[in-house]
């Protein structure tokens, strides 16, 4: 079942035939979302996409971490981290 993920050049594709227009299109909306996505969530906002589930970022306090290699313990500062809820129709969809 393990299956390739789908390029940007597939799902550009994809998306032209499924808008009934031509792949340049297709691929200008998609870098305008994708671009929009960004922007949003970087500036501590949430994006919500119907049906697929909602983006967004969250701030992770200063924690102490292990290096693996030598298992000492290093303090990592606070950080920002994009986060996404998977959308329950999606998930039935999945599962069902």
């Amino acid at each position: 079942m393990a299956t390739k993920p789908m390029t940007k050049t597939q799902l550009v594709a994809a998306l032209a035939e499924d808008m009934g227009t031509d792949k340049k299109s297709a691929s200008a909306a998609l870098d305008a979302m994708v671009g929009l996505i960004t922007r949003e969530v970087s500036g501590g906002g949430a994006v919500t996409l119907p049906g697929v589930g909602k983006i967004y970022c969250r701030e992770r306090p200063e924690r102490m971490v292990r290096n693996p290699a030598t298992g000492e313990q290093i303090k990592k500062d606070a950080d920002k981290v994009v986060k996404m809820t998977i959308a329950k129709a999606l998930k039935d969809s999945v599962n069902g």
